[in-house]
């Protein structure tokens, strides 16, 4: 039996983080793969509240939410540090985890839009927040958040633009424009050049594939 388990959906921005960050460790681990529409009874035993992926399952104790299992990895293994050392820093570093969580409603929203009205006002409300990350988390051109290495506020960061560069392609829209986001794509290709990184994205056309029909299935049923 594994001593640790990660229940997700590998096409989930979510499950990537947790993903990434059990590469960038070096931790082996196995993968269950979860149906959205019957989940297992562990997944529904590991998070009762609310029933949602990834669980990361260590020796039998499960952790739940995404950036929470992040730091709970870094701090069993410390190989590899995702979080800096000084107090300041780490406050720091959570700051801006927890402004990129808040602007998943952004990416959401063009996610779920069903009209081009809808569409427009999601990607305004994508810019909006993103133009802050390129301000205040680049502004010295730093190759990645944490400097010369990649830190949690990376992987928080990289799975959402990831994410938006899949729905690009399910709507055929520009969101990450060169232009507009100099530091923010150069940051986003370093962080994608890095090999785990790189060995563990998924496929986008299967995560287009996938997503157009979970959204089909959403749409129709509400």
């Amino acid at each position: 039996m594994a001593a640790v388990k990660l229940h997700g959906f590998w096409y989930s921005p979510f499950t990537w983080r947790v993903v990434w960050a059990l590469k960038l460790k070096g931790i082996q681990y196995e993968n269950i793969e979860e149906d959205r529409y019957n989940k297992s009874p562990q997944l529904l035993q590991y998070n009762p509240v609310h029933k949602k992926t990834p669980v990361l399952v260590h020796n039998g104790k499960p952790i739940c939410e995404s950036m929470i299992t992040v730091e709970y990895i870094d701090e069993i293994w410390p190989q590899n540090p995702l979080l800096p050392a000084d107090p300041y820093g780490r406050a720091l570093a959570r700051f801006w985890i927890k402004y990129a969580d808040d602007m998943f409603s952004a990416v959401a929203a063009l996610y779920l839009s069903s009209t081009g009205e809808e569409r427009e006002k999601a990607i305004e409300k994508i810019w909006e927040v993103l133009r802050v990350v390129e301000d205040k988390c680049f502004g010295d051109e730093k190759k990645f958040f944490g400097g010369d290495t990649i830190n949690i506020v990376d992987i928080a960061l990289g799975s959402f633009a990831n994410f938006i560069l899949v729905e690009e392609d399910m709507f055929e829209v520009k969101v990450l424009e060169a232009e507009k986001f100099p530091r923010l794509i150069s940051w986003f290709n370093n962080f994608r050049d890095v090999p785990v990184i790189a060995e563990n994205l998924p496929d986008p056309e299967k995560v287009v594939a996938c997503l157009k029909s979970l959204r089909e299935r959403r749409l129709a049923s509400s």
